[in-house]
């Protein structure tokens, strides 16, 4: 290792530079894509972008990804640390009616942590931002951890709002491993786990922690791992466990304030536990699936008319709207969880999902198509091309080719050539039903 690579902190060193290094963040990704493919066909449905997400999912790097990928120079500001309106116009209000220097192809305007901004100390500052928005030749990315509160509401609606997902650990440890294979580091699996497990999610974190226990070695142990696991940090049994047991609303609401809450992945948990739960009580399950139902429209609602502002609403139906219900049964003081089907389902046909979500990809970006069109059109014809013996076999070397894929890797991406059990089509289904949304 040069005395050049230990100045730099490993977080910069092993930054993605390009969207296909962003790990697991494929439906942000093609959203972010779709959006500067707008910007450049000249017809931005909004101006700006925010992307939304806890701490160390990567917000700041999909940005810096995209514009190193598209050839755009970035200009960032931390709106944490440049508030007030004067400031801010001063230092990117010339900048937006600029070119771009250095021969970039455009420039991409950084705001970073928008939600750091106090609306009443920092004068002027969220309107500043919005009224350079509305201005701006070049397209806006924003990123927050939080920007739910109604404040920041007039910002969201300039805005097209892009939600990362936290990391599994699973993809905390890919990073991991490919940081280690980089520096020529042998690192036992369970050194890495540990580590991984400690980050709850934050990957900043877990780079961070690696750099200090393996910087300077060549093999690195679970013996060299000192790292604590983050409080903060629940993983869903956790969370569910304080909502069900939860005796007060602001005690159930609670668990939407960590950094590693996932509504997204709660929904399906609670709806396979709440029967299990509140056995005892059909009024309770009634009453808790109803108000989780209930929150599932509020979130349909967000997703059509971008009334981000609902958000609380909708947290709070699907966690003390659970917790806080008729006849809530005794519960013992540990209660058998269960992991939801449906994600079990999910996991088995990832390979395969994860196979068409690139085969998606790259067809969108040959075809010069949107990933909806996509979906909806051209996999159904390939795979009805593949189905004929005249088309079959140039069709599927060509396939190859493009994607870089074996034989077998192609069929499965297409849906042919293998036995999915009826599951194949799920996913199927379900990345069609998410390219609608």
């Amino acid at each position: 290792m040069t005395l050049l690579s230990r100045r730099i902190t490993w977080i910069e060193k092993y930054r993605p530079r390009r969207l296909s290094d962003v790990v697991n963040q494929e439906e942000a990704k093609r959203a972010l894509l779709d959006w500067i493919n707008s910007w450049e066909k000249g017809k931005p449905s909004k101006k700006a972008v925010m992307l939304v997400g806890p701490p160390g999912t990567g917000k700041t790097t999909l940005a810096y990804a995209l514009a190193n990928e598209k050839g755009y120079e970035v200009l960032e500001l931390n709106a944490s640390d440049i508030r007030t309106g004067d400031r801010i116009r001063q230092v990117i209000g010339g900048s937006m009616k600029m070119g771009s220097l250095f021969g970039f192809r455009g420039r991409i305007i950084l705001f970073d942590e928008v939600d750091g901004l106090n609306v009443r100390e920092d004068r002027g500052g969220l309107a500043a931002i919005v009224e350079l928005i509305r201005e701006s030749t070049w397209p806006i990315i924003m990123t927050a951890n939080n920007p739910w509160d109604p404040k920041f509401r007039e910002l969201r609606d300039e805005a097209a709002v892009i939600q990362l997902k936290p990391l599994g650990e699973d993809d905390i440890l890919t990073i991991l491993r490919r940081i280690c294979n980089s520096e020529d580091i042998k690192c036992e699996e369970d050194a890495l786990k540990l580590i991984a497990v400690a980050s709850g999610g934050d990957v900043r974190a877990a780079i961070n922690d690696l750099q200090a226990a393996a910087e300077g070695k060549k093999v690195l142990t679970r013996d060299d791992v000192t790292v604590t696991e983050r409080a903060h940090q629940f993983d869903m049994f956790k969370v569910l466990d304080r909502v069900f047991h939860a005796r007060r609303f602001d005690e159930a609401r609670s668990v939407t304030f960590l950094p590693s809450f996932d509504w997204e992945s709660y929904y399906p948990w609670a709806l396979d536990n709440i029967p299990s739960v509140y056995a005892k009580s059909m009024d309770a399950i009634s009453s808790a699936l109803d108000n989780l139902s209930l929150s599932d429209v509020v979130k349909g609602r967000i997703a059509r008319t971008q009334e981000w502002e609902l958000m609380p609403y909708m947290l709070e139906l699907m966690t003390a709207g659970v917790a806080l219900v008729h006849n809530k049964p005794p519960l013992a003081r540990f209660v058998r969880l269960a992991f939801p089907e449906r994600i079990r389902l999910m996991a088995k046909t990832k390979e395969i999902r994860q196979l068409r979500d690139t085969l998606i990809n790259r067809l969108r970006i040959e075809l010069h198509a949107s990933s909806s069109e996509v979906t909806l059109y051209y996999v159904p014809l390939l795979r009805l091309m593949a189905s004929s013996d005249a088309f079959k076999k140039k069709l599927l070397e060509r396939l190859m080719r493009v994607m870089g894929y074996s034989l077998e890797s192609v069929e499965k991406a297409l849906g042919i050539g293998v036995s999915t059990g009826g599951e194949g089509g799920g996913a199927e289904r379900e990345s069609t039903k998410r390219t609608r949304r």
